[in-house]
């Protein structure tokens, strides 16, 4: 039996750009809204207004409506009432505002991934600026941060979000969840145009073509160009051993990423600091991730208020051979993007290496050094790997290196 009350969004004294909805469905006496907000004397008009097109939209002719709301933006008002009507009435059409040009980008597959930062999927204040913070990338989570109680609504709120903030470049990726909400979570997400899925608790490389089956039948029902890429988290002792396999499982893999909160746990040890606990798990996924051609992603600091000790672990990241790591903070993504950014002399020494490889192969010589060093291929390989982030970066001109390196970099 369909309900006569819906419920969605958040309300309290902490709360900003978001409001709670509750629709009381009704059989005659029109359309009420009792509405509660700060900006009433600005906006009440406007919010009651949008109110009652939204339930001519619906369908819906009898209903109070009650709003508490905490300065949220249109966008966020139609998804909590959206997420409200559906708990009160069966197939109802999706109301979509409209996609912002701005959002339509796309994203390549070896961009680099320094940073990304996460975000709760049902907690708008913290994705409406969200790409002012300059990560690399921006996770709407609709995993672990979401209850379980909310996650419709979330998956509703995210979708707006997609079609209307701004990233400012940022890659837009999604954390859906496991199984069949999983699935359920693509259908609100892959139409509108985001660039990376986050597979979580990943253990089988048929986990992964399951998503990324679904994903294209999706793109084909919809008529959707733009790539959605995939980006599988290993977060038990099985995924650490099947890591090769997941890598490998879909041409549109181009990361895996270790969650070290979970593996942990599976192995039945507390996470440390130091994270010897973890070093056969990372380091065996880095392996795997090289192997299989994709990027290797480390997990998040946890402890926000730890900048020290953050860096600790970036550094022990980037020796490891990751290219990336997670951000649960803003305050954490310039510490990371700077960590895991090839610094002067990283960058003078792979220019050193690839002007002398040049200057050899023109000379004919087969074999290269510099100074008392021989130089092999692979070290000139990751080398031109460093001058290639370094450009992407900012930090280098692509011009400059070709009047430096010629046609080798």
């Amino acid at each position: 039996m369909q309900k006569k009350v819906g419920r969605s969004g958040n309300s309290g004294p902490k709360i900003r750009s978001d409001c709670e909805v509750i629709i009381e469905k009704r059989e005659s006496g029109g359309i009420t809204v009792d509405l509660e907000s700060k900006v009433l004397p600005l906006f009440g008009k406007s919010i009651e207004s949008q109110c009652r097109e939204l339930m001519q939209y619906f369908r819906i002719s009898g209903a109070l409506i009650t709003i508490k709301d905490s300065g949220a933006l249109p966008f966020v008002i139609s998804a909590r009432i959206e997420a409200a009507v559906r708990q009160i009435k069966e197939d109802i059409d999706e109301y979509l505002p409209d996609m912002s040009e701005k959002n339509l980008y796309d994203t390549d597959r070896d961009r680099s991934r320094l940073s990304r930062l996460y975000l709760p999927g049902n907690t708008p204040g913290l994705m409406i600026n969200a790409g002012l913070h300059e990560a690399d990338g921006i996770i709407l989570d609709l995993e672990d941060s979401v209850a379980p109680g909310r996650k419709d609504e979330a998956r509703l709120l995210v979708r707006n979000v997609l079609r209307v903030v701004d990233f400012y470049g940022a890659e837009r990726m999604v954390r859906i969840n496991q199984g069949k909400r999983g699935i359920e979570d693509l259908k609100f997400t892959v139409p509108h145009h985001v660039n990376l899925i986050l597979i979580p608790k990943c253990e089988s490389a048929e986990e992964v073509r399951i998503i990324d089956k679904e994903i294209s039948v999706i793109r084909e029902e919809h008529k959707i160009s733009n790539p959605v890429y995939l980006m599988p988290i290993i977060e038990s002792a099985r995924g650490v051993e099947n890591a090769f396999e997941i890598a490998g499982s879909s041409g549109n893999v181009v990361a895996v990423a270790i969650g070290l909160e979970d593996y942990t746990a599976d192995i039945g040890v507390t996470r440390s600091d130091e994270g010897l606990e973890s070093l056969y798990a990372r380091t065996r996924l880095v392996n795997a991730a090289n192997a299989a051609g994709v990027q290797p992603i480390d997990s998040v600091f946890s402890d926000v208020a730890d900048a020290e000790g953050l860096r600790r672990t970036v550094r022990l990241s980037k020796s490891i051979g990751f290219a990336g790591m997670g951000c649960i903070h803003p305050r954490q993504v310039r510490i990371i993007r700077e960590g895991y950014s090839p610094d002067n002399e990283e960058i003078e020494k792979a220019m050193k290496i690839v002007i002398a490889f040049r200057e050899a192969s023109e000379k004919g010589l087969g074999v290269v050094a510099l100074g008392s060093k021989m130089i092999d291929p692979p070290v000139v390989a990751r080398a031109q790997k460093t001058i290639e982030l370094a450009i992407k970066l900012g930090l280098l001109s692509a011009y400059w290196l070709k009047e430096q390196a010629g046609n080798s970099v």
